[in-house]
Formats: C-alpha cells, structure tokens, sequence
C-alpha cells in the first residue's frame, strides 16, 4: 500500500465518503478544506465524537492487525500524511507515537517508518457480561481471613458530619500557616522531600514528636525511638510482623476499636476479649494463667467507652508483661482533648522493663487525610524497625512529614490543641444539653470526659444497629456500640456519638433529627 492507498484508506473510513480526485496544484488546501478536511475537522465519521487522531490511530492498528498493511511496510512521513488528509500534523504525529510505544510501528533511524516485523497479536474486545462470574459451588473465593475481615467490617463510607466519632472539625485547621510552610518546602525544590522516606521517617518530625510526648505524655524516648508511620493500623501492622506469629494471641479490651481486632484477624493473630469496668482491663485469673504474645489496650482513654486505666491495673499489666515477656501495645489516640482533671502519665513512661510499644496519630489533633502516625519502640528494637518499615511500606509523604515538623516546631501545633480543646468542650457541653432535653435521666451518658466522642446508652431491649441504619437514612451518622464487642453475651446497647465535627449551631437540630428516630424503640 503507497501513501495514496493508505490516506484513500484512511479518508474513506473516517469520512464514509467518497474520495476527491487530487486537485491541481496550489489548491490542493483549499480543496480539501471543503470536502474531506473539513469532515475530518467536524469529527463527523463512522467513529462520530471520536477525535481525529484517535480515529487515524484506530483505523492502522486494524489494518495491521488485519495484515492489509503487511509487515516491513514503510509508512508516509506524518508530515507527507497529514497533507493527504488536510489535517495538523500533530493529529497523525500523535497516532503514529501512540502505535509506536504499543509496538505495532517501529522507527528506523534514517530510513522512516515501518510497520513492525512483530506486532502484537490481536487483543479481543472487551464482552459485557449480563451476569457477574460466581464460582459454579457458590462459594466466596476469599480466604477465611479475607472473609472474616469483610463480614466484620466496622468502617463506613460516610465520614464527615453529625455526629461521625473519632472525626475531628478539620475546617478548624489553619490553612495559611499550613500552606505557607508547604511553599516554603516546595521552593526550596529540595529532592530529599520527594523521594523515598528512611524507614524511621523524617528526622525532623521525630524530634518534634519526641519533645512534645517527653512534655505532653510523660512517654520516656529520644528521638532515634520514634518511627513515623500512617497511623494506629500501621503501626500494629509493623508490630505484629516483626514480633509475632501466626497463630500468636492478643488480648484485646472487649469493646475495643475494630480497626485494632481487623489488623490482628488479617494477621492470623487470635483476639481474646478481656472485659473492662470502670478501672481498665479486668484480668481473670482464667487469663493470667495463659499468656499472650501481646495485649492491646487504650489505657489514657478507653474506646469506646473512655475511662482512665487505675494506676493499680497499670502497674499490674506492666509487671505481668515483664514475668511472661509480653509486648503491651499502648494506643494512646486522643488524649491531647481531655476536659476535666488531669490524665494519668502514659503506660510508657511507667514501663522499666521495655515491654512497651507506644503509638499514637496526628489524624485526631490535625486531620485524616493527613495520614501520619508514630510509634514509640524500645531503643533496642529502633534500628530493626526501621527496617522492617523500610521493606514493607517504602515510606514517604517526607514532605508532609517535613511541613508538619514545622508546624510543631514554630509552635502552631501546641496552639491548635489549645483551640480545638476549647471548641470541643463546648460542643460536648452543647450535645449533652441536647439529650437531657429529650431524655433527662432515663439515658446514660459515658465516655463525656475526653476525646472526640460520647456513648449514649440504651436499654439492652434496643436494637442499637437498626437504629443506626434508620439515622443513617435520615441524613445522621452513629456507630452501635454494641457491634465494638467481641462477646455477645456480655455486649451493651447504646450508640457512639461524636461532636467535634457538628458547628456548634447545628448540634440541636442534628440530635432532634436523632431523637426522632430512637424514640419510638423505647415505646
């Protein structure tokens, strides 16, 4: 096929009509803009709304497939081309350069263009299937792990608004500062910032969050112990990989945050339920007498029901892990918004045996999609997991890491904590008032005292997951306290519900709308 062939090729697919005969010279753009060019233009082909440079790439992919431009065929320049076709020589550059990374063309130096002695075999189009394909036995293809996961799942798709716990208001967070000292890092046009991260995390923001927890938490590090990962799941993710088992248990407090029992479960880690009362983790001696490889607790502000660990259930916890070399996984995730008294030290700063690891986010403090957390490891475990973060994650957002050091460093971060403790206290005080008015006394409230959220309690009759899913129809976002129990037996009925993300002047009408919907189950 000569260029005449292939543009007539080309021209008869693209415009479905006939073609012109060549016109004489010096009118030959003139003459083609008023027939073939200007359908080309339109875009108005068999291949209609499809644009011209895709057409023209379409069309000699199928001729090559179709070996009607056979192998070792050379090709007209795209300037030569797209004269023939009255159209830019962009438009056929662009089909030309996208058959020639798809290996149907290939380039010789020198000589042109030419249809591959090779080309990709033929790639059948894509069938809409009328039904979804199922394994023939119905069975899921998942793993047991896979499907334990899915079937327990506690997070939802909605995380923004009244009354969604463990949100904070991130419409709060100052937008100039923040985005002064990210200019600041981008016109420095600093490498380091936008490559792979050590494993341990930026030294900046180690130190930083090393100072504030000496200060803040009474957690005892120095910087080299701090590691810098995405958050509280990371974090035990890291923990479990390089200090357990499969098959290893966990004690975990019952309730608990889901997140913590999902991460284990996909590690092939057992969670054991241990109850709390109003001090903590309530150890039986049916326990005691069969250690754990790890015990998962939030001993600074219990989740979801908030209270403060006793210094006794401490001090026992830490002397049990040292006899049996248990790992305490401490999660301390939002003990910075504490509203009445003064919070015990960290389990941490108590430890004289190194079995705690200590971790923490900054998605409570500053926002979610922020996507930074810390954890607190022995100094003598420090470089091991640095490398462990290192081949398992390949860490990164330095840039992030580097702004948020900043931030902390000019003190913004100890400022914003002060504000938002302000604010949340009282949209705390403002949603307590709200259901004191539609309830008085017959409703218990915990959990009041700290943190991002309260626990409206119900009457066990109640069905606390059906009236999540009836607020959630009308427009309110809760969590069934219930669904954060392992043991069903023992499992309260009440509902999660959090303020830090409701204005002040919506709260009423939210808990109204609320109100509403958990009435008529106490008929």
């Amino acid at each position: 096929m000569k260029l005449a062939s292939l543009s007539d090729y080309l021209l008869l697919r693209i415009n479905r009509s006939p073609v012109r005969p060549a016109p004489a010279k010096g009118k030959a753009a003139s003459s083609r803009e008023s027939g073939a060019a200007k359908s080309l233009k339109s875009g108005k082909s068999g291949s209609e709304r499809m644009p011209v440079n895709r057409q023209i790439y379409q069309l000699i992919r199928e001729a090559i497939l179709a070996h009607t431009l056979p192998a070792g065929m050379q090709l007209p320049s795209s300037r030569d081309l797209a004269l023939e076709l009255g159209t830019s020589r962009n438009t056929v550059t662009y089909a030309y350069e996208q058959l020639l990374a798809e290996g149907y063309l290939e380039s010789r130096t020198g000589s042109g263009t030419f249809v591959a002695d090779t080309a990709p075999d033929q790639i059948p189009e894509a069938v809409e299937r009328k039904e979804p394909l199922t394994d023939p036995s119905g069975k899921s293809e998942l793993s047991a792990r896979g499907a334990l996961l899915t079937r327990q799942a506690g997070v939802g798709e909605r995380q923004w608004g009244a009354f969604m716990p463990g949100v904070p208001d991130v419409t709060c967070v100052p937008h100039k500062i923040w985005g002064r000292l990210q200019n600041k890092h981008w016109r420095r046009s600093c490498s380091d910032l936008l490559t792979y991260g050590p494993g341990a995390g930026y030294a900046g923001l180690r130190e930083q969050i090393a100072e504030y927890l000496r200060v803040a938490r009474s957690v005892n590090c120095t910087p080299s112990q701090v590691l810098i990962t995405t958050g509280i799941h990371q974090s035990i993710d890291i923990v479990v990989k390089l200090l357990g088992e499969h098959g290893d248990t966990a004690w975990v407090e019952d309730p608990c945050y889901w997140g913590t029992r999902s991460v284990l479960n996909s590690l092939g880690i057992q969670s054991v339920p241990i109850a709390v009362d109003q001090e903590g983790m309530r150890m039986r001696l049916a326990n005691l007498r069969r250690p754990p490889r790890f015990i998962c607790t939030t001993p600074s502000h219990q989740y979801p029901l908030g209270m403060v660990m006793s210094l006794s259930r401490r001090r026992m916890l830490l002397e049990y892990a040292a006899t049996h070399k248990v790992w305490i996984i401490e999660d301390d995730y939002d003990s910075e918004f504490r509203y009445g008294g003064r919070p015990l030290a960290s389990l941490q700063g108590m430890d004289t045996q190194d079995r705690v690891l200590y971790m923490g986010t900054f998605s409570k403090i500053m926002f979610p999609g922020l996507r930074i957390g810390f954890l607190v490891v022995p100094e003598s475990l420090a470089k091991a997991f640095a490398t462990g973060i290192a081949e398992l994650y390949r860490n990164g957002q330095v840039f992030l890491q580097a702004t948020l050091a900043d931030f902390m460093a000019e003190g913004h971060f100890a400022s914003h904590i002060r504000k938002m403790r302000v604010l949340y206290a009282e949209r705390l005080q403002l949603l307590q008032q709200a259901i004191n008015r539609h309830f008085g006394e017959k409703m218990t409230i915990t959990g009041g005292e700290a943190g991002l959220h309260l626990v409206l309690g119900l009457p066990q009759e109640c069905d606390d997951v059906l009236i999540c899913e009836q607020a959630l129809a009308a427009g309110i976002v809760v969590r069934p306290l219930s669904r954060y129990y392992m043991a069903a037996r023992g499992a309260r009925r009440g509902l999660l519900l959090g303020y830090a993300s409701v204005p002040n002047d919506e709260i009423a009408r939210a808990f109204d709308q609320l109100a509403a919907v958990i009435k008529p189950h106490l008929a």
